[in-house]
């Protein structure tokens, strides 16, 4: 296991975190599912004028407080700018720390959960801007740092370029991603697939990983998996599938096929119709002029007893709710507008991440 890399930035204070040694297998930790218990949701409140341009911030803001209140309902949260953790921008689950979970012996409460946070771990990957597109400061690189520190969390620092967005898991040892993000020159080019593969094998305890070959139209990080497919359950999956004709048709049949091949329950969820936005011409970034945005209902965050699911005030809004409630009927599925969210180039999975029990 790779550990703090030359150039990773570190916080004030790095010395006194307890950085782990060995592998994830070793120590007897695992990456659990977003469907099991969660015990708070960290988030970033939206505030990068140039992540939302042209007069869109003020609305996205007021769909974030939308998501924030429907969260509430079911799990706590916390926000990095209110424990004064400064950050470039709000995509929380592709910075933010990534939790293992280590079975102990100890006092449980009613609801069969583990109390305290010493049996969690932090995963810190370095995160350089999606493939270093984007201006990011090395505030956003050290939050898992930040929050190891506040919470007195053991964690293992790396020096591969990961985001939280780039994986799906189904807490039994099966880990879902694709070749266009991991393996994608502009990120850890000095390792080939079996490298890769082999690294996350031993940092998430894994027995199985399985690559889709790519995203969707309009992601800027280079094909996440978490706008395409993702578990409700240890063995299905609810994955996006298009129309013929749909610029995406071809790539999201081939990686609904892998993942029949692999043996998952595959349930098939669509995508809304093409959205598009104009960005100024004076935007720093790759995505001046007009652009289709990475819309996709996969983007939910599950949440204990909830999934909130983005809409798009789109007829298919709909149709993508009566598909997710009838593959998680044990969940009240809560659609949150994201309209002006997606503007951002994500929404309420990439806002968001959740802290298991």
């Amino acid at each position: 296991m790779n550990h703090a890399m030359e150039g990773h930035p570190r916080i004030d204070g790095f010395e006194r975190l307890a950085v782990l040694e060995g592998t994830a297998k070793s120590l007897g930790y695992r990456l659990p599912a977003e469907f099991e218990r969660q015990r708070a949701v960290l988030l970033t409140r939206p505030h990068n004028k140039e992540t939302w341009p042209a007069g869109t911030l003020e609305k996205a803001r007021d769909e974030f407080e939308y998501f924030v209140e429907t969260v509430k309902k079911y799990t706590p949260v916390l926000f990095t700018d209110e424990l004064g953790f400064a950050t470039t921008d709000s995509w929380t689950r592709d910075y933010g720390p990534i939790t293992m979970t280590k079975l102990r012996v100890g006092k449980v409460n009613e609801t069969n959960h583990a109390l305290g946070w010493e049996h969690l771990a932090y995963h810190d990957f370095c995160f350089d801007g999606w493939g270093a597109k984007y201006d990011v400061k090395a505030d956003d690189d050290v939050i898992p740092q930040r929050f190891a520190m506040k919470d007195g969390v053991k964690l293992w620092v790396h020096d591969l370029i990961l985001e939280g967005g780039s994986i799906e898991c189904n807490g039994n040892g099966i880990l879902i991603t694709t070749e266009q993000c991991l393996l994608n020159e502009n990120r850890n080019t000095q390792l080939d697939r079996d490298a890769i593969e082999g690294y996350l094998v031993d940092a998430f305890n894994l027995e199985r990983v399985i690559w889709l070959p790519s995203g969707i139209t309009g992601d800027d990080t280079d094909g996440h998996v978490d706008d395409m497919t993702r578990f409700i359950s240890e063995n299905t999956v609810l994955t996006v599938v298009a129309e013929k004709g749909h610029a995406d048709y071809e790539i999201l049949l081939r990686n609904k096929a892998i993942l029949v091949e692999h043996g998952l329950n595959v349930i098939d969820l669509p995508m809304p119709e093409p959205m598009w936005f104009d960005f100024p011409n004076d935007q720093p970034y790759e995505q001046a002029g007009r652009q289709v945005l990475p819309a996709s209902y996969a983007n939910f965050l599950i949440t204990n007893d909830a999934i909130l699911v983005p809409t798009f005030g789109q007829a298919s809004d709909d149709v993508a709710m009566r598909v997710i409630e009838t593959a998680a009927p044990n969940h009240v599925i809560e659609p949150v507008p994201a309209e002006t969210l997606i503007i951002g180039m994500g929404s309420l999975h990439c806002l968001s991440m959740q802290v298991p029990m």
